[in-house]
């Protein structure tokens, strides 16, 4: 006897997330980094490598819905780990050193490693549908915060 497949919802997304998250994780832990501070160098590198600080925290916040005091402690503790930097051309702004790129560059290998993996054969009609209900919910939720 088979299982029919799940409706979408909110347990079944949280269910999905907290278990890609856990494998993503483990990938940061062996590289010393933590989710945060993964976050905030793809923020950076997504900007173009060099990002005001006040801009990064505002991008970061808006992606974590975490409070900007977390933020702010990751880019304390990535500055402090000389995976980030000033940009000496602009001091509000801040940089990837050599170390950050190669701790994204390789993070970012091996987890899409694991997303392959993950994502293998499912095909690309199921994954667009997927992708256009989860921004909708996206855009909902984020409109209901914005009224909150």
């Amino acid at each position: 006897m088979t299982t029919a497949a799940p409706t979408v919802n909110g347990r079944v997304i949280a269910l999905a997330h907290h278990a890609g998250r856990a494998l993503l994780e483990g990938v940061l832990a062996r590289h010393g980094a933590t989710f945060h501070q993964s976050v905030t160098l793809r923020a950076v590198v997504v900007a173009g490598e060099s990002i005001g600080r006040d801009e990064l925290v505002g991008d970061v916040t808006g992606s974590l819905k975490v409070d900007a005091s977390v933020v702010r402690g990751a880019i304390e503790e990535l500055t402090a780990m000389k995976l980030l930097e000033e940009d000496p051309t602009e001091a509000s702004r801040l940089r990837l050193t050599d170390a950050g790129r190669e701790l994204y560059e390789s993070t970012t290998a091996e987890t899409a490693e694991i997303s392959a993996r993950l994502y293998a054969g499912i095909p690309a009609e199921d994954l667009a549908i997927a992708g256009r209900v989860l921004a909708l919910i996206t855009e909902r939720a984020n409109t209901e915060l914005a009224g909150a």
